[in-house]
């Protein structure tokens, strides 16, 4: 049996005119009738957990969330649980939950870039991919995947790379780990198909820790830095190309340091990885060498969570 966990999205929307737009329509229920063959992959139970849009899950809900998954993947009654989930934070979401819980049992997270009102809804046959994903035996020990337009990403790889596309998502550090092609999954080789996957587990008790993302602009003063500083445990600095930053903000970095704030580098760029080679004022080098830490491989709001995760786990600042 599989869990089919329904939190709401675009997958579960309508377009409403009185509203003016699209809104969340759909119950699980509702969205199973619409998805014909679901039946012929696997026996399945439906959770409605909640009807909201993504931007709509707070930390609060996010760690409630997670901690529903974990409940249902540790009653040993499930082979695999399918979310639906709005898209714009599915990363997010992919990401924690990958990086806080077991892989034994496989999560596969979809959602839409589409609604029912829509010519061409993806809404019915992302789900039957997802739950293709979630009752494959070769699922099992990979942990929270995102199953979407067909392809397969690994939870803490995966963005949204498209604001609009059915083809929204993709992995800029690495590839997807598989694809679904009617109604079979394949997986290219290796186990857990993350670039995560030799990391160990952390385990907050909730999300407490707040961090900041703060995106680096020309000429850059470093106010929105110190503005952030005394609110947060933690800052992600959005820097240009190889992880470099206007002279005027060198100080305020300083500060969040001497604060013993862990600072991290991200590039604003879509794709490539921090590499701290540039030793002018404001350089990569120069940075790393005052303490701050190279995201490594991971996107911006990728490299924000990681740190939340690793703060609200105790992880001591620098580790």
């Amino acid at each position: 049996m599989i869990h089919l966990l329904f939190t709401g999205g675009t997958i579960s929307m309508h377009r409403d005119a009185a509203a003016g737009g699209n809104v969340p329509t759909h119950s699980g229920e509702a969205l199973v009738g619409f998805s014909r063959g679901l039946d012929a992959i696997s026996p399945y139970r439906i959770e409605n957990w909640a009807m909201v849009p993504a931007c709509h899950l707070g930390p609060d809900r996010l760690w409630a969330l997670r901690e529903r998954v974990r409940q249902v993947a540790e009653s040993g009654e499930v082979r695999g649980l399918v979310i639906t989930h709005g898209t714009d934070t599915i990363e997010e979401t992919a990401y924690l939950l990958d990086r806080t819980l077991d892989p034994k049992v496989p999560v596969a997270i979809t959602g839409a870039m589409r609604t029912s009102s829509d010519e061409g809804w993806d809404g019915p046959g992302n789900l039957l991919a997802a739950a293709a994903v979630a009752a494959s035996a070769t699922s099992a020990g990979r942990g929270v995947m995102v199953a979407f337009h067909g392809k397969v990403f690994a939870g803490q790889t995966v963005v949204k790379f498209h604001a609009t596309d059915p083809d929204a998502f993709a992995a800029p550090y690495a590839a997807p780990i598989g694809r679904v092609e009617d109604g079979c999954v394949v997986y290219e080789a290796g186990k857990r198909g993350s670039g995560e996957g030799g990391k160990s587990q952390l385990s907050p008790v909730q999300l407490e820790a707040k961090v900041a993302l703060v995106p680096m602009v020309i000429g850059d003063d470093g106010t929105m830095l110190d503005l952030a500083r005394a609110d947060h445990d933690g800052v992600v600095i959005m820097a240009f190309g190889s992880g470099n930053v206007p002279p005027g903000a060198v100080p305020a970095i300083g500060r969040w340091i001497d604060n013993k704030k862990p600072v991290v580098i991200a590039t604003r760029c879509p794709t490539g990885v921090v590499t701290p080679l540039y030793a002018f004022e404001g350089g990569g080098s120069r940075l790393a060498a005052m303490g701050a830490i190279p995201a490594g491989p991971r996107s911006p709001s990728q490299a924000r969570m990681e740190l939340i995760i690793a703060l609200s786990a105790g992880v001591a600042y620098g580790s």
